[in-house]
């Protein structure tokens, strides 16, 4: 891609860009990668669901992997704990992206989606984990979690943080910190494996111009975000705005394709 096709890119999406630079800002600033507000914002533009699938776990990988790297750093991850997370997680959330799923389908699955994540992220400070008491879950239990989301997010197209993080919450899984290093390895693994069975589906597509641009965009974005955001915005109010903007396009999503 030379530098006129970035030029022509920039000025015919700039619109996405400049939204999937705010979004990364927002979610590395709390761990997360953002791969439901990326999929919110793609579904408006008309590309291929194959693509939006793809595009949007990219992006997730590029904006989650600092975070990851931070954590691991400050040893904050109980690979006790975590490990049968994410060992269930992997091949469930390869399953999914492989599966052969028709497009009406997909929009309604996603429409559901985006909506848990809109009342979630309106909640979200409401769900929060004890410090002092955490529960040690059964390793069934654990593994069972971990298969269920990496499934579910492997079809959608997003890392499964947002379905994660408050389950691990309600259950005083371990400490807020903790819960926060988790959803983010989570996500960055769920999104290598659903990435990889949707590049073995036939039907996978992506175009690189313009997925090239908005990685960038977001890996400048999550660097940002993961220094300075808490310094210099309010998180909240953020995550509220962003809630409305989810939730209008979940309920614009489900009365396309419900009725």
């Amino acid at each position: 891609m030379n530098f006129q096709d970035v030029l022509s890119v920039i000025n015919t999406n700039w619109p996405v860009i400049l939204l999937f630079f705010t979004i990364a800002v927002l979610y590395s600033s709390v761990g997360f990668g953002g791969g439901s507000s990326y999929l919110a914002v793609l579904a408006l533009t008309g590309l291929a669901f194959t693509q939006i699938r793809a595009t949007a776990l990219l992006c997730n990988i590029v904006v989650v992997i600092g975070n990851v790297f931070y954590f691991h750093q400050q040893k904050t991850y109980n690979f006790k704990k975590v490990i049968p997370l994410v060992l269930c997680s992997i091949p469930f959330a390869f399953i999914g992206g492989y599966l052969k799923i028709s497009q009406t389908f997909f929009f309604i699955l996603l429409g559901f989606t985006l909506l848990f994540a809109a009342i979630t992220m309106w909640i979200s400070k409401k769900i929060v984990a004890s410090e002092e008491k955490t529960t040690q879950l059964k390793l069934s239990k654990n593994a069972g979690y971990g298969g269920s989301i990496g499934f579910i997010s492997g079809m959608v197209g997003i890392g499964g943080g947002i379905f994660l993080a408050p389950l691990l919450h309600l259950t005083n899984w371990d400490t807020p910190k903790k819960i926060a290093a988790t959803a983010s390895l989570f996500i960055l693994v769920n999104s290598i494996a659903g990435l990889g069975g949707q590049y073995l589906n036939p039907e996978f597509m992506i175009d690189w111009n313009l997925t090239t641009v908005l990685l960038i965009t977001v890996f400048i974005g999550g660097q940002i975000g993961s220094r300075f955001s808490s310094k210099f915005l309010q998180p909240i109010q953020l995550k509220k705005a962003t809630a409305i903007l989810i939730a209008f396009v979940s309920i614009r999503i489900l009365l396309k394709y419900l009725f």
